[in-house]
């Protein structure tokens, strides 16, 4: 009965210690960079309203001859509003972006755009959060980079900043661009 006992006391401690290898080894991961299972394939199937022009749709023509950003963004999202002025400055520059407004509220959505500015030459609607089950989104803000023959090159997870822009997007996009 007694060694009973002293099982059930080392019980805690047991699990911390199989807390502490599990968080261990997450460590030193760059959460930025996720992979992908869509890398080097086509970007799923996109049949979605358009936020600026009711009534039309966007599709995945709109990528086809074009390399393009999809940035996944929502008005929910507070590193959404951190990260739209550079969004801003890479489209001043002439990248050409492509928004996905993720699990929002359209006219929410459009008033933040109206207020802000738009750097996306087109934006798709996401209400359900559907297409981005499809891509894999875990939340906002993620942009993938999109080359000429609809295939999904790159994702990121996280801010788009100056950092992220010259470690991630710089080597690809001044490579296959060009």
């Amino acid at each position: 009965m007694q060694s009973r006992k002293g099982l059930w006391m080392f019980l805690p401690l047991l699990a911390f210690l199989g807390l502490a290898v599990l968080l261990a080894s997450g460590l030193g991961r760059d959460t930025e960079e996720l992979p992908t299972a869509l890398a080097g394939k086509p970007l799923p199937e996109m049949q979605l309203p358009s936020l600026m022009r009711r009534g039309t749709e966007v599709s995945n023509e709109l990528f086809i001859g074009h390399w393009t950003l999809l940035n996944v963004w929502a008005t929910w999202c507070p590193t959404c509003y951190v990260e739209h002025p550079y969004l801003i400055k890479l489209a001043e520059q002439g990248i050409r972006i492509v928004g996905l407004n993720y699990k929002d509220e359209p006219d929410k959505a459009r008033e933040y755009l109206a207020s802000l500015g738009n750097p996306y030459m087109e934006v798709a609607v996401d209400e359900s959060g559907r297409y981005g089950i499809d891509l894999g989104v875990y939340g906002a803000p993620e942009t993938f980079v999109i080359d000429p023959q609809g295939e999904v090159v790159l994702r990121y997870v996280g801010e788009l900043n100056d950092r992220s822009w010259q470690q991630r997007f710089a080597p690809v996009w001044e490579q296959e661009a060009q």
